[in-house]
């Protein structure tokens, strides 16, 4: 099933889960599932609340509700870039339950590569030395879509984006996954995507920023109050006036980490 398939949030809100493996890398528990309902069936990802690892600076058993979040501001802005996600009970009581996309393995959109190796038209985000101590870059595309992810983890305040929750969707999209560790109120934006650091935001995205803005007023700061604090929601509205502000990507605030350890 496609992440745009509209039968997709019926069935991952309504069908059975199925547990059918464990991705055992994953620092909380991340649970592999098959979602069936009515004869329509999907493979998903099911992270249970009781299943979260404690954090030192998020609220214990808020991470399911930042990824539904996390979804909620992706279908503001009319991107889709992260797969329809909610939250419902399973097999190990509430969490966060998001379709599973199939993926590209063989074009990622993040990447180290030496330094006379970068692929044509590719962002660099910094150097580096690889295993072997000789001179490496780190890399990521340079597309529409990659752009849109960044302002998004902006809006987000993603703490974590690394390159492997950057994937590239057999249908072609752009997915990001993975936002438990978002949305804060602090700033904590540490992401592997600083590779338009500086680039004026175009007027297309200027546009989806103001009306996201207007929406934060309404509805869209309802839902993300189910899942957020007031505090929270406050602050993706500032995030969001930056934006506008300035009117260009961001650097690194100098007072946290800019690129997640490991970066993929």
């Amino acid at each position: 099933m496609l992440p745009t398939d509209p039968a997709a949030l019926p069935l991952l809100r309504h069908g059975r889960l199925d547990v059918t493996g464990r991705i055992v890398d994953a620092s909380n528990a991340t649970l592999l599932c098959t979602v069936h309902c009515e004869g329509v069936s999907a493979e998903c990802v099911y992270k249970p609340i009781r299943g979260e690892r404690p954090l030192w600076d998020f609220p214990d058993g808020t991470l399911a509700g930042r990824e539904v979040a996390s979804w909620l501001l992706s279908e503001a802005t009319g991107w889709s870039l992260v797969p329809p996600t909610v939250m419902r009970s399973g097999p190990l009581g509430r969490g966060m339950v998001q379709l599973w996309v199939d993926t590209n393995v063989e074009h990622g959109l993040v990447d180290v590569v030496a330094v006379d190796a970068v692929p044509r038209g590719w962002r660099t985000v910094l150097r580096a030395q690889d295993r072997f101590g000789n001179p490496a870059l780190l890399v990521h595309a340079d597309t529409e879509a990659i752009r849109q992810l960044a302002v998004l983890d902006v809006l987000l305040n993603n703490a974590d984006r690394k390159g492997g929750h950057v994937l590239a969707g057999l249908d072609g999209g752009v997915y990001g996954v993975d936002h438990g560790i978002c949305l804060h109120r602090e700033t904590k934006l540490r992401t592997v995507l600083w590779g338009f650091l500086g680039d004026q935001l175009s007027p297309a995205v200027l546009d989806v920023l103001r009306r996201v803005r207007s929406e934060l007023d309404g509805a869209l700061g309802t839902a993300l109050a189910e899942h957020l604090t007031q505090a929270e929601v406050r602050a993706v509205r500032d995030r969001a006036d930056q934006l506008l502000i300035s009117k260009t990507f961001p650097a690194p605030n100098g007072h946290w980490p800019a690129i997640p350890w490991p970066a993929f």
